[in-house]
C-alpha cells in the first residue's frame, strides 16, 4: 500500500455526564444517510490534532478538549485504505448547531443507546473504549523548537541561543496543537529557545512562563538530583502542563515520571530523542489518596500530518 493511497483522518468521541450517566455525542450525515462520529480528513500540512478539533467543531458545532487516544482504526471507504486517529474529549464550548450538506443532525445519546444507532460496528466499539477510559489529565514534554547551531551562535552564554525562522515556525503552529488538550500551566527551561518555544502557547492562553532553571542543560548538569525532584513534583501537579526542556534532559524527567507514578503503559515505548518541535503526552489519572497513573502515551513529531 503507497503512501499516497493512504486518506488520513481524525475524529472524537465527545462525551458528557458522570461516568455512570455516560452520553455521546454522534453525527448524521445526509449524503451517506449514516449515524458515525464526529471526524474527517487530515488536510495537508495539518497536525493530526489540530484537525481532530476542527472536525468536531465543523461537524458539531463543540470545540473539544482532547484527552487519551483511542485506538486507530484501519478499513476501505470508497475504495481506498482510511486510517482514523480518535481521542475522547470533552467540551470546551459550542455555538448554535445549523445544519448543512455535511452533517444535517446531532445527537447526545446515552452510550448503550449510540451502539444501537450508530451505523457502523467499528464506531460503536469506539464509543465503548472511549466511555471506560477514567478522565484523564495531560503532561506534556516538549523539545524545544529549531534553534541556531551551536557552532554559529556567537554569544557568549549558550543558554541566550535563539530559535531559528524554522523554529520560530514551528513555535507558532504549537501553540494550538498543544492548546487542543487544554493546557493550563506552562513550565520552561530559562533558556531562551526554550522560552521563545512556548512563548505563542502562553499568549494563546494568557498564562505566565514558569521559568525552571533546573530544568535546563546547564541545570541539570549542575545537579541532576534537582531535576529529577523538580519533575516529581510537577508529575503531581493535576493541572495540564507543557514543560519544555531539552533532548539531553528528557531521558532523566521521564525516568522521573516513572518513579513518581503508577505507569500502566510500557516505558519502552517512550522514545525521548525527539526532533525540535516535537512531544511526548502522558495521560494521568488522578484519585484521591492514590498515586496518580498514567493509563496512555503518545507522541507527536512536530511536522505531523
Amino acid at each position: 500500500m503507497a503512501s499516497e493511497d493512504l486518506v488520513r483522518a481524525a475524529g472524537v468521541v465527545l462525551l458528557r455526564g458522570a461516568p455512570d450517566h455516560r452520553e455521546v455525542l454522534i453525527v448524521h450525515r445526509p449524503r451517506r444517510q449514516d449515524w458515525s462520529l464526529p471526524k474527517g480528513k487530515v488536510d495537508p500540512g495539518e497536525h493530526v490534532l489540530a484537525a481532530a478539533v476542527r472536525e468536531c467543531m465543523e461537524e458539531s458545532s463543540y470545540l473539544p478538549r482532547l484527552g487519551a487516544p483511542l485506538p486507530t482504526l484501519t478499513y476501505n471507504a470508497l475504495g481506498r485504505p482510511k486510517q482514523v486517529q480518535y481521542w475522547v474529549a470533552t467540551a470546551r464550548s459550542n455555538e448554535p448547531f445549523i445544519p448543512n450538506d455535511e452533517v444535517d443532525e446531532i445527537q447526545w445519546l446515552p452510550v448503550a443507546q449510540a451502539r444501537s444507532r450508530l451505523t457502523y460496528e467499528h464506531d460503536a466499539d469506539t464509543v465503548e473504549a472511549a466511555a471506560a477510559l477514567q478522565p484523564t489529565v495531560p503532561l506534556v514534554f516538549l523539545r524545544h523548537a529549531h534553534a541556531v547551531k551551536r557552532a554559529d551562535f556567537k554569544g557568549a552564554h549558550d543558554t541566550s541561543r535563539p530559535l531559528t525562522s524554522k523554529g520560530k515556525s514551528q513555535a507558532k503552529t504549537l501553540a494550538p496543537v498543544l492548546n487542543a488538550f487544554g493546557i493550563e500551566s506552562v513550565h520552561s527551561s530559562d533558556a531562551t529557545r526554550c522560552l521563545e518555544t512556548v512563548k505563542a502557547l502562553a499568549k494563546l492562553l494568557g498564562a505566565d512562563i514558569e521559568q525552571e532553571r533546573d530544568l535546563s542543560e546547564e541545570g541539570f548538569e549542575q545537579d541532576e538530583r534537582k531535576a529529577r525532584k523538580r519533575m516529581k513534583q510537577l508529575s503531581l501537579h493535576s493541572q495540564p502542563t507543557v514543560i519544555c526542556t531539552h533532548r539531553p534532559v528528557l531521558p532523566a524527567l521521564m525516568d522521573a515520571l516513572i518513579g513518581a507514578l503508577d505507569v500502566d503503559v510500557d516505558p519502552a515505548v517512550w522514545d525521548t530523542k525527539l526532533s525540535p518541535g516535537s512531544f511526548i503526552v502522558a495521560h494521568r489519572v488522578f484519585h484521591e489518596d492514590e498515586r496518580p497513573r498514567v493509563i496512555a502515551v503518545e507522541r507527536h513529531d512536530a511536522a505531523e500530518s
